[in-house]
């Protein structure tokens, strides 16, 4: 019997320019340009298109960038999966006419795209953000609110998504939005592999509210307490757990602990215990050939019925839906 074909490489089409920045360059680079095949995770191939492939690219800090394709890439037949513009240095530096229209050209045929940092403000450029949500480093949201009115300026997401395109806040929420595109595409446990090897968490709950102001000594001896709750529910997932029962691992009242928690990871207790608890279900289902009931019950959830009406709410999909577009890519465990 002839072997199955080779799953087809995700294209990746990242788009550089005078003024990019190296770090999201970097992120990009390493999560489509790094093969882990051999882990599980489907083929990627990462493409560096600029409006000139034959002339480098300088970055800061004595960096310089090397394109592989001309932005004409985007119309040739190679299909491409995904269009990523990386942050820039000067959200008001001039952006080359050319990328600008392969952006447009790229929505314009249902491409993905997604930008990281204040690359919003090239998208905003291109007048892709026009009408939609979009969310930038919290430090530059007002002047995207200021300079591009039209665009819904999120002032506290990590990322967002507006009909198919992508926008992200400053420097490490970029490897958020990067992972969560990676879990998009092939499942969380394709994602979660690329996160342990990038030594990250597959993803952050809250917002970027949570980094906008500077902790006290008081605030760093409550982190660590919660740490340690967060630590105690992951490895009781199952557990029926309420705000008053976190609380007293914490030593705390439920008000203050719920009160600490909010500040200290931008959302509330039940939030995130709800996030961790898809999180480990989607594993679930990917992983082991559990009935649903046995999944729920697993990860926490109690009842199928309750693990279905998460589902829909974080994932828009049922579980039963979810196991059979991710089931097929990773071996059974039990």
């Amino acid at each position: 019997m002839a072997p199955p074909p080779e799953p087809r490489p995700q294209h990746i089409a990242l788009l550089v320019f005078p003024g990019v920045r190296a770090f999201d360059v970097s992120v990009i680079t390493e999560v489509w340009d790094s093969d882990r095949t051999l882990r599980g995770v489907p083929p990627f191939a990462l493409h560096r298109a600029a409006a000139d492939p034959h002339t480098p690219i300088r970055l800061r800090g004595g960096l310089t960038l090397i394109p592989d394709r001309p932005l004409t890439w985007l119309d040739d037949l190679t299909p491409t999966d995904l269009v990523i513009v990386p942050g820039v240095e000067d959200p008001d530096a001039d952006v080359p006419p050319p990328v600008l229209d392969a952006l447009r050209s790229a929505h314009a045929t249902g491409i993905p795209v997604a930008s990281l940092c204040a690359g919003a403000f090239v998208l905003a450029r291109a007048g892709l953000l026009d009408g939609r949500r979009a969310v930038t480093h919290w430090h530059l949201a007002r002047t995207l609110a200021t300079r591009h009115p039209a665009v819904r300026v999120e002032p506290d997401a990590l990322f967002v998504e507006d009909s198919g395109i992508w926008t992200s806040a400053g420097t490490a929420a970029g490897i958020d939005l990067c992972l969560h595109l990676v879990r998009t595409a092939h499942g969380a446990e394709a994602a979660a592999t690329v996160a342990r090897s990038m030594v990250t968490a597959p993803f952050r709950t809250g917002t970027q509210a949570q980094f906008i102001e500077h902790p006290t000594p008081r605030a760093d001896r409550d982190a660590d307490a919660l740490a340690a709750v967060r630590a105690h529910a992951l490895a009781h997932l199952s557990a029926p757990h309420t705000v008053a029962s976190l609380a007293a691992v914490a030593g705390m009242s439920p008000r203050s602990f719920a009160r600490h928690f909010q500040a200290t990871t931008g959302t509330t207790p039940l939030h995130w215990l709800i996030t961790q608890r898809v999180a480990a279900a989607q594993k679930l289902l990917e992983l082991t050939d559990h009935p649903l009931p046995e999944v729920a019950r697993r990860a926490g959830f109690g009842s199928e019925v309750t693990m279905r009406q998460h589902f829909a709410s974080h994932l828009s999909t049922s579980p039963r839906a979810y196991r059979h577009a991710f089931r097929h890519r990773a071996p059974s465990r039990g």
